[in-house]
């Protein structure tokens, strides 16, 4: 997928205002997405996205992960006219939440105002709407741009996690219009911003009502606060893990290896690696629950909108890096087929290693 087509898929899922368990308008545009490229989805009892793609007879599978979910308000009740009971579902820190910050109601994109914190212990606010609800409005977003490119960065109200579903379909998009021989499947999850609540679900199914076989490599995918030692700008990120957890060795080493095969095909290809720390992912929960797990994420500016001098503003993603994500899991899909060749490969070398350091170490012992 070339870089304005990836543009493109972007607008159209990023338009869409998601909060944790209200995630339907992104849902659908994702399913609209999978009908016009032709590729079998399915919810599960819990509302999340199967996506497959099953062209090799057979093989191991690859699971591409994301959620659909950003943090945002939660309508509980009327206060009276045009004021309402929200609770905010996410992490932001208090300094963030100002009286008079403006967001938008839904359904109904009505502009309101936070005007007091009702709960000091929780997050509860009252939010009053500049005019009246034809419908009861059921949660909130910030009242930000929903996409907008500028100097190569893509800014949006949600890029966390919505970059990583763009991503997921854009990888498979790809491999079905090459004909790539893989087993892929796309879990596009909910509510992972108050515990992975989605993937929890999903990948605790167990016998027939399974969406994740227990053999699957599972990668899990997000926009991640820039931390030293990664750059927004230069490439994907190996995150080897998160706040909570370090992510399977040999998964990771298969991505470093078909990243570092793709760096010598292609120059303009880039990755770094690091121990993204900022938060805890759905890469976590994977691995709990007992799948190989690895994790792959892009650099994201202004994490959860959290800007400078407390202000709220949009995030923002640099459109290369996430042209790399897609290359580098598109490629990982093709090259399962190896993978214990490309993990054995460490191994092998510090065997010979050892063959020539034996001999020597005995001479000058």
């Amino acid at each position: 997928m070339n870089e304005q087509e990836l543009l493109k898929l972007a607008a159209r899922v990023l338009r869409h205002p998601t909060a944790p368990y209200f995630e339907h308008a992104v849902r659908a545009e994702v399913e609209s997405v999978c009908r016009e490229y032709g590729l079998r989805h399915r919810r599960d009892d819990f509302g999340n996205v199967i996506v497959e793609l099953k062209t090799a007879v057979a093989g191991r599978p690859v699971v591409l992960a994301a959620h659909m979910d950003h943090p945002g308000f939660e309508i509980v009740k009327p206060l009276g006219q045009q004021r309402w009971l929200a609770r905010f579902r996410g992490g932001v820190p208090d300094q963030y939440f100002r009286r008079g910050l403006r967001v938008r109601l839904m359904p109904g994109n009505i502009t309101a105002r936070l005007t007091s914190r009702v709960n000091h212990h929780e997050r509860w606010f009252a939010l009053r709407a500049a005019r009246p609800a034809t419908t009861r409005p059921e949660f909130a977003t910030w009242d930000l741009k929903d996409f907008q490119v500028r100097n190569r960065r893509l800014y949006s109200r949600a890029c966390d996690d919505l970059i990583g579903v763009v991503t997921v379909l854009a990888t498979l998009v790809d491999l079905k219009a090459s004909r790539a021989r893989v087993n892929v499947i796309g879990l596009l999850s909910r509510a992972e911003e108050v515990g992975f609540h989605g993937a929890l679900a999903a990948a605790s199914e167990s016998g027939r009502r399974a969406c994740l076989p227990k053999n699957a490599l599972v990668i899990s995918l997000e926009t991640s606060r820039e931390l030293p030692g990664v750059e927004i700008g230069q490439g994907v990120i190996l995150r080897v893990g998160d706040r909570a957890s370090v992510f399977d060795a040999q998964a990771m080493r298969f991505l470093s290896e078909v990243s570092g095969e793709l760096k010598r095909r292609r120059q303009e290809f880039r990755f770094q690696r690091g121990l993204m720390s900022g938060g805890t992912c759905e890469a976590t929960a994977f691995q709990e629950l007992g799948f190989q797990t690895a994790a792959v994420c892009v650099g994201l500016g202004n994490y959860h909108n959290c800007g400078e001098r407390n202000r709220i503003r949009a995030e923002y993603v640099d459109i290369g890096d996430v042209g790399t994500m897609v290359n580098l899991l598109a490629e990982a899909a093709r090259r399962m087929a190896d993978f214990r060749e490309l993990v054995g490969r460490l191994p092998q070398r510090l065997r010979r290693l050892l063959r020539e350091a034996r001999p020597r170490l005995r001479l000058t012992a």
